[in-house]
């Protein structure tokens, strides 16, 4: 499954973000792959692509940096699915 993870940084001050994935990573566990990420111009918030079997296995991830960020987590599918999912 597909899913959009959308982080929202505390005080709105990315740098800590940044500092901390600079000394140890995007510290993903196993089982999460990495896809692509956006960011706001403002550097407030972060939507980040990820592929995983099951929402669980984000956990671990969530907690490394929850005290940074506040998450939320949306499962997604591709617009040609949700065409066939959702037309009349």
């Amino acid at each position: 499954m597909r899913v959009m993870v959308i982080e929202t940084v505390g005080n709105g001050d990315p740098n800590p973000v940044y500092a901390r994935f600079a000394e140890r990573g995007r510290m993903l566990p196993a089982g999460v792959t990495y896809i692509n990420s956006w960011i706001a111009e403002d550097g407030a918030r972060c939507f980040q692509l990820m592929e995983c079997d099951s929402i669980a296995l984000l956990q671990p991830w969530i907690d490394a940096w929850s005290d940074l960020t506040d998450f939320e987590v949306v499962p997604v599918i591709e617009t040609a699915e949700a065409a066939e999912r959702f037309a009349p």
